[in-house]
């Protein structure tokens, strides 16, 4: 029996000593629901992991993860994570065009060498930019012009996931609409100073 005076198993320790004493040889949703029954069981009902936090610890330690949710970063070799860590912004209107050309260049290289992982990790990067931004849209704690806002974004992301190659142009003609304008009057372009002289 453990003395008193040895500190507690942390979650993560607990995550990796179920994983290798049940013989896991990868976690996928069913294995993640476990490790989560698990921690419950050990740690009570107040301690509630996320199936993220669980696949998050489980890829840091180096095991085979097949899970993905709005959360969690999708598994990248080295190669391809020096070209898509770190693209993925939505903060506005701006970073998140931005962001998206930046995914599209990337994607199209990927397409272009037939680097089927590459177009599939910049496809999951768009995903969950369009996910996570459906997620803020939806929560009543956001204030109410901003869940506007990433409503907007998880269409843009929608539109290029569907159309990457009309993508641009599609969005040229979105901000240019009178429902974009009315909507996002702030997102509207600065006007060119009239050129009419005056008599």
């Amino acid at each position: 029996m453990v003395g008193n005076n040895h500190r507690r198993p942390t979650q993560k320790q607990i995550i990796l000593e179920v994983y290798e004493s049940r013989g896991f040889e990868k976690a996928a949703a069913a294995e993640i629901r476990a490790l989560q029954q698990e921690l419950r069981r050990r740690l009570g009902d107040r301690f509630r992991p996320s199936p993220s936090y669980i696949a998050a610890v489980l890829r840091a330690a180096g095991k085979r993860v097949e899970y993905n949710d709005r959360f969690l970063d999708p598994a990248m070799d080295d190669h391809h994570a020096g070209r898509l860590k770190g693209l993925l912004h939505f903060h506005d209107f701006e970073s998140t065009e931005d962001s998206i050309r930046k995914l599209d260049t990337v994607y199209r290289e990927y397409r272009e060498a037939m680097d089927r992982i590459g177009t599939s990790l910049a496809r999951t990067l768009a995903l969950k930019g369009k996910l996570r931004a459906e997620s803020l849209a939806a929560n009543p704690r956001v204030n109410p012009e901003k869940r506007k806002e990433k409503r907007e974004i998880a269409n843009w992301f929608r539109v290029w996931l569907e159309i990457p190659d009309l993508f641009f142009d599609w969005l040229e003609l979105r901000k240019q609409s009178e429902e974009f304008q009315r909507m996002f009057p702030a997102a509207r372009p600065p006007q060119p100073a009239s050129t009419v002289k005056t008599p």
